[in-house]
């Protein structure tokens, strides 16, 4: 059954007496809602400020409301994290405006995630006036940058501060085609008060936005290419690591080919489903056996190659040491030095690297495709290899699932819920659905339960590691679905939904259908686990690591929360039997256009 809405996104909020857009720009920000409008910029999410008042004028009494159409925000860390989850779900840019310094200030968070997840985001801003003379007392001051883009600098693509109106069409074609121009990330663009609300002696002519799209990506040198296809070729036992590679539809469907033809096995990190599950060559799960046999490793753009190449590090040293043997092979296809930056280390470990290949993985997939085919196809000694390889991790692959089916069956009754009951129970609610996972880490926590199928259908995590990205990018996975028929669905912990309940209320205000599951283990509980550590290596009591941690007397009361916000809600669910019949509630709820949350109370791991 698919999901409806009540009525279209673009009938809400809809101004009075302003007619149909026609360019005539009159003040300084008309001009910027222009250009955003030839850039088919179609949201931007916000909470208000006095600093883009010119802008959110213009919005409203000239552009109507449409293209772009506001979407109102309780807190600018949910505005940008809606535009990085809807990216992220569609494949199309959005636009955040965050007020002034405080507003960017509160943003920065969500910045940051959307720049480590190499997700393309349009941060607008206001600041200002920048002439002292024109500043209110007080207020317009201490919101005044001399030039603030200096704080998100460091984790942005790129940021600029027009100086004049003639400057916003480039400033803001620049802006789309760095955000754009893989790999992708945030920029940030901000505008002088006074320049938004300057009258027009003359409209500024609007370039043609067509000449200034992103370049193509980049691809692979062929000689490189050539060296790797003959590496994976005559492998013993290649393996595949891929990561951001599967947002790319045309690369999900060349790694499916190139897999089959190699019988290559292909390890999912944690950022995106990168092969169909039930794919023969899906070994997710078994790299820690797989590695340490592997006379050949391909990364295809791998948050972090040197981490997943590596066992997990020491609790008592923290160090971790390498999986592959001695004279194993590596090859590695990123865009990520591109992008290097000093302030933070999100660039991860120096790997050492027998063929890296700075190109864009989406791309490179496709040409080793291409170069590795007529190599297995004129070789029948290869071809046998290839044959024998494919039976062997046919094996490998039955042992692990079967393994997770067992995990799963003797914590079934378990009390609290078993996290793999949650995750199973959620499925099971929805699989009948055309469903799209916004983010919840399945295959981490509770892998051999969801079944994914196409690409974009697990949109991932934060990037970042801040806490609070959920309830945002749910939301913007839910915009990006609406009409589509699809059910986006949230598995979201207690703490992260904690640090941003009010994305809900966003939800439901423009009626984007949206279930949302609570895994709710009342705790802090990954930093529980480190509290044990550290009591461990010294010697200490481990029963005290809750303490400063669990989220008990009170325990906040989710469903409470989310119907406060406008939600339909259930819970605290703390009887595994109870789960499955309210899930099921809730998803009736959002086939019928609801934003709907179960609070299901589980075990920590």
């Amino acid at each position: 059954m698919a999901v409806t809405r009540s009525q279209p996104l673009s009938a809400l909020e809809q101004p009075a007496n302003v007619p149909p857009y026609e360019r005539d720009p009159r003040w300084g920000s008309d001009v910027i809602v222009d250009v955003l409008r030839a850039l088919d910029i179609e949201y931007v999410a916000l909470n208000p400020g006095a600093s883009y008042r010119g802008l959110h004028d213009s919005l409203v009494n000239y552009g109507g409301n449409r293209k772009p159409q506001m979407l109102l925000c309780h807190h600018e860390e949910t505005a940008v994290h809606i535009a990085q989850a809807y990216y992220k779900a569609s494949g199309r840019l959005m636009g955040a405006i965050v007020h002034n310094v405080v507003g960017l200030q509160h943003a920065t968070m969500a910045i940051f995630n959307a720049w480590c997840d190499r997700v393309p985001v349009l941060v607008l801003g206001g600041t200002g006036p920048m002439e002292a003379g024109l500043r209110r007392p007080w207020i317009d001051w201490i919101h005044t940058a001399n030039l603030q883009g200096n704080l998100v600098r460091d984790f942005v693509k790129w940021d600029d501060q027009p100086h004049g109106v003639g400057d916003i069409a480039e400033s803001l074609l620049r802006a789309y085609r760095t955000a754009l121009t893989m790999p992708g990330g945030p920029v940030y663009v901000c505008f002088d008060a006074e320049v938004q609300e300057s009258p027009l002696a003359a409209a500024p002519p609007l370039p043609d936005v067509a000449r200034y799209r992103p370049a193509p990506p980049v691809p692979a040198p062929a000689e490189a290419i050539e060296q790797a296809a003959h590496l994976l070729v005559n492998a013993e036992l290649p393996v595949a690591l891929a990561d951001r590679v599967g947002r790319s539809p045309a690369a999900y469907a060349a790694l499916q080919e190139l897999a089959t033809l190699l019988a290559l096995p292909v390890i999912e990190g944690d950022v995106v489903n990168c092969l169909p599950t039930r794919h023969p060559m899906n070994l997710t799960g078994a790299q820690g056996r797989l590695l340490r046999e592997a006379d050949v490793v391909l990364g295809l753009d791998v948050v972090d190659f040197q981490g997943a190449i590596s066992t997990p590090p020491s609790k008592a040293t923290r160090r971790a040491e390498t999986l592959l043997r001695p004279g194993a092979k590596t090859i590695n296809i990123s865009l990520d030095e591109l992008v290097q930056r000093a302030w933070t280390t999100d660039y991860q470990r120096l790997a050492a690297v027998d063929v890296p290949m700075l190109a864009d993985a989406a791309v490179a997939v496709q040409q080793l495709l291409a170069a590795v085919r007529p190599l297995v196809e004129r070789s029948d000694a290869v071809r046998a290899r290839i044959a024998q390889r494919a039976e062997r991790l046919a094996r490998v692959r039955e042992e692990l699932w079967a393994g997770w089916q067992r995990d799963t069956e003797q914590r079934w009754n378990d009390r609290p819920t078993s996290v793999r009951r949650v995750m199973a129970e959620v499925y099971n609610a929805v699989k009948g659905e055309d469903w799209v996972l916004a983010l919840g880490r399945p295959g981490r926590i509770a892998p051999g339960i969801w079944e994914f199928t196409e690409p974009r259908q697990y949109c991932g995590d934060s990037g970042g590691g801040g806490l609070g990205y959920g309830p945002g990018a749910a939301v913007g996975v839910a915009l990006a679905c609406k009409d589509s028929g699809k059910l986006p669905v949230a598995i979201i912990g207690d703490g992260d939904f904690m640090m941003a309940p009010q994305a809900l209320w966003t939800a439901a205000h423009y009626q984007l259908p949206l279930l949302v599951v609570i895994r709710n283990n009342r705790s802090y509980y990954n930093d529980e686990e480190h509290q044990m550590r550290v009591a461990e290596v010294r010697s200490r009591p481990v029963e005290n690591a809750w303490i400063g941690m669990r989220t008990t007397d009170p325990p906040p009361d989710m469903a409470t929360i989310a119907r406060g916000m406008g939600c339909w809600a259930e819970g605290p669910i703390e009887d595994p039997d109870e789960l499955g019949p309210a899930l099921a509630r809730a998803v009736e709820q959002v086939r019928q256009g609801q934003v709907a949350l179960v609070d299901a109370v589980c075990a920590p791991r």
